[in-house]
């Protein structure tokens, strides 16, 4: 019963991951050729980035709230074990997954916070996303 609702989560999150990931396949059939290729894979461990989680550093929790947040931490971290753990699939899969269980986890932590804290989180994060543009010499993208 529970290797059912593991694999269940494990299918929802693929298909997630399907979403956001199909619209970069798409955009890179447009790329002008000569363009820079594409970053070398590294570990899947490697390329999962922390940064949108700093973007919740600093805020105040209730009780209540950090109660939710060590779970929602907990079922991330074991989800991530299993993929890790998981020798069928490719390190590209092992990545895009990961990514996928962390893009989730940033959701759902989102959803726990007050609105004031919303805000705090998305003006961190808009604050983030300029400084990467900035970082690659790109006009910020309008939203």
């Amino acid at each position: 019963m529970k290797t059912k609702r593991i694999n269940k989560q494990v299918t929802v999150a693929a298909g997630f991951l399907f979403l956001w990931w199909a619209p970069g396949l798409a955009c890179a059939q447009d790329s002008a050729p000569g363009s820079a290729p594409p970053p070398s894979l590294a570990s899947p461990e490697a390329r999962v980035k922390k940064g949108p989680l700093d973007d919740f550093a600093g805020l105040t929790y209730t009780d209540e709230q950090r109660a939710k947040i060590d779970q929602i931490r907990q079922t991330t971290r074991q989800r991530m074990d299993l993929v890790r753990k998981d020798e069928k699939l490719t390190p590209e899969a092992k990545q895009a997954m990961l990514e996928g269980y962390q893009r989730l986890e940033i959701g759902e932590l989102f959803e726990v916070l007050t609105p004031e804290q919303q805000t705090e989180v998305r003006k961190k994060a808009q604050a983030r996303h300029a400084e990467q543009q900035k970082k690659q010499n790109r006009p910020p993208t309008p939203r």
